[in-house]
């Protein structure tokens, strides 16, 4: 996550969790994904990277998951919220033990990074043996992935190209052009590369974007078609 992004979350915190409720079917779908791909959790020892607000991790037992936030507004309502924030800043800035988690997951972090190889590289030091790598996210090649590249090429939701098709209460548009959006395939390859080979792949948000909040969708295998993707790496 950039400067620049940091700055955009730290006034947008609240934001931030209001869009989840507005959105709450949105949320619900996006909510059963992220706990199909941690899987159980018990007795294990996790770290969440760019925790955000904890707004998920606050629906599942959050004793035993340190956080990374370089946003100050958002680390202090997870803190709030049960998490332990291990440091605020960036995850580039910060020294992981080796060997230290069994899961380590990006929970729609990994959109504002720029450079993600050193990060993975990172990660996996941290990871014990057998451990999991997941990255969750809006991938670039989505519906929802074009949504905010149109609307951040338009400065605006409101182009005539976006005319009819936008959900009611889209994600905000200042949040979104802080993104950096990378695909899936691109994401798996850059893992392949640091010799991960055994994965899982889960998707949700699979209408639509005008119509992903009427009804909570069901998680399914695979991610060519979600528009919320997890990428479940084993080490």
């Amino acid at each position: 996550m950039s400067e620049m992004s940091r700055q955009k979350f730290d006034g947008y915190a609240n934001h931030y969790d209001q869009w989840f409720m507005e959105n709450d079917n949105l949320f619900t779908s996006e909510l059963l994904l992220f706990k199909k791909a941690l899987g159980d959790i018990t007795g294990k020892k996790l770290l969440s990277v760019g925790c955000g607000s904890g707004l998920f991790e606050s629906y599942i037992d959050n004793s035993n998951i340190d956080g990374i936030e370089p946003s100050r507004d958002m680390g202090a309502i997870a803190e709030k919220r049960g998490l332990k924030i291990l440091k605020y800043g960036l995850i580039e800035d910060v020294d992981l033990p080796e060997q230290a988690y069994d899961i380590i997951y990006f929970n729609g972090s990994s959109s504002y990074m720029e450079d993600l190889k050193p990060v993975m590289e990172k990660s996996l030091r941290a990871l014990k043996d057998g451990g999991k790598l997941i990255f969750i996210d809006v991938p670039k090649e989505s519906a929802f992935g074009f949504m905010y590249m149109l609307g951040t090429c338009a400065q605006s939701y409101d182009t005539k190209f976006l005319d009819g098709v936008m959900p009611a209460c889209p994600y905000p548009l200042a949040l979104a052009a802080s993104g950096v959006w990378h695909s899936t395939e691109e994401k798996i390859g850059l893992l392949k590369e640091l010799g991960i080979e055994k994965f899982e792949f889960y998707q949700t948000l699979i209408k639509n974007p005008m119509y992903t909040n009427e009804e909570p969708e069901e998680v399914s295998d695979g991610y060519k078609s979600g528009g919320y993707v997890a990428i479940v790496a084993h080490k």
